[in-house]
Formats: C-alpha cells, structure tokens, sequence
C-alpha cells in the first residue's frame, strides 16, 4: 500500500478538524452518543477526501528509463592527393653581403 502524500494528510486532517467543530456547533449536542456520532463521521468524511485527493503524476523519466545513446562516428573525409611534382619546393635565396 503507497504511503499517503503531504496534501492528503494536510486535507484529511483539515476535513477532520473543521467538519467536526461545524457540526458540534450546528448541532450544539452535548450527549456522548451524539458527540461519538459526530466524531466517526467526520472521520469518515476526513478519509474520503484524503483518498479523493488526486495523486501527483509520474514524470516522463521516471515511467520510462531514458534512451541509450547512439554512438556517432566521425566521417572520414577524402583528401585531394597531390602529386609530388605540383607540390610547392623551398624557396632559397641567396644569403645576405
């Protein structure tokens, strides 16, 4: 059985409480059995309304593990090759007077 969440116990109590003193002053009975009839009702009522409070939802991430991550492999790209001959040679000059 799940536990009850904080705004069902903060409603049933506030349903308890306030329910009870509306109806000990509405009713203003000083009896026991009718003091006893009072209390178990708004008991009951306290409970209903603690069940009927609604739940909060699962996230997303929680109902379903997430995803694994897909790998990437770089692409490798084609060079132009150059041929040695077209290729750039040294520049040399002559040394200084």
């Amino acid at each position: 059985m799940p536990r009850p969440t904080a705004a069902q116990l903060a409603y049933g109590s506030c349903t308890v409480i306030f329910s009870t003193l509306a109806m000990l002053l509405l009713s203003q009975t000083s009896s026991g059995l009718g003091i006893a009839l009072i209390t178990l009702s708004a008991l009951a009522l306290g409970l209903l309304v603690a069940v009927t409070v609604p739940l909060p939802k699962p996230t997303p991430s929680a109902a379903a593990p997430a995803p694994a991550p897909v790998e990437r492999v770089p692409v490798q790209r084609e060079t132009a090759s150059v041929s040695a001959a077209a290729a750039p040679q040294p520049v040399r000059e002559p040394a200084g007077p």
